[in-house]
């Protein structure tokens, strides 16, 4: 059942340090907020550790008292200490608390054979929406390079809407990319501004597009590339965000693939184990 929480509990210091990369990497769990994401983590069997709510949010929220009812702690904390927990202009009310989950990146190239890399986007905005497109078009997981924003950014977990639950994630530096690629025969494309329009024949699988920083590219990263190529542009505009071009790409790498109707079972992952 749910218990109370003072103004002076321990543990609110470790669940506002999540707020943090460094609180997130030293206590190896995340916070995300909101009911429409528990959700998300639910039906994708993402393992939710604890649960803070306001009394009004519990009252409110069935799904919250029924994980309540599974067992998992839930605390009760006043409005204010909700709003010290939350990242948000205006808390919702209900914050969760779940384990990180990173793959080595050899386990995640062998999940599949279409990833997607980050090398070091910068954006939470842009790696959410990466996120959502990569588990939209069919990819096995998602490298993050290591200068990069945190893969559980709050921001970035809000973005990704619910992607971050089902799609597996590793952390990478260049040259561990290059290994695991070359071991698992995975080639790398990357997006490049300035680059040769791509086309469908460009995507033979197995596959890691490559999406580059928003302000400095592809970098350091470039040179893991096969390929470089650039999304093809008719009107004015002199480039896309790092969302807009790597969506695109993912679409074409996965145009091979017969069209399948979406299921909430087909796209849930158990992360159970």
């Amino acid at each position: 059942m749910a218990v109370h929480l003072g103004i002076h509990a321990d543990r609110l210091t470790g669940v506002r340090a999540l707020r943090s990369g460094k609180g997130r990497r030293e206590q190896r769990r995340f916070a995300f907020e909101g009911t429409t994401l528990l959700e998300e983590a639910r039906r994708s069997g993402f393992p939710i550790d604890e649960l803070y709510c306001t009394a009004a949010a519990y009252d409110a929220s069935a799904l919250v008292r029924e994980l309540d009812a599974t067992g998992i702690p839930v605390f009760i904390v006043d409005e204010g200490r909700a709003a010290q927990l939350s990242d948000l202009k205006t808390p919702s009310g209900v914050l969760a608390i779940a384990p990180l989950r990173l793959d080595p990146i050899e386990t995640l190239l062998a999940r599949g054979d279409l990833v997607l890399v980050l090398a070091d986007v910068n954006d939470p905005a842009n790696a959410g929406s990466l996120l959502r497109s990569a588990d939209a078009f069919g990819c096995a997981g998602v490298v993050f390079g290591r200068l990069g924003v945190d893969p559980y950014h709050p921001k970035v977990v809000r973005s990704s809407m619910g992607a971050a639950f089902r799609l597996p994630v590793a952390v990478a530096d260049p040259p561990e990319v290059a290994v695991a690629a070359a071991r698992a025969n995975f080639r790398l494309v990357g997006l490049a501004a300035d680059a040769a329009c791509l086309s469908t024949g460009q995507f033979e699988r197995p596959l890691a597009v490559v999406v580059g920083n928003e302000r400095h590219g592809l970098g350091r990263w470039e040179a893991l590339c096969e390929r470089v190529v650039a999304i093809p542009m008719v009107g004015p505009a002199e480039s896309l965000s790092a969302a807009v071009a790597g969506s695109i790409a993912l679409y074409e790498a996965s145009r091979s693939l017969p069209c399948q109707e979406s299921t909430p079972e087909a796209k849930s992952q158990d992360y159970r184990h």
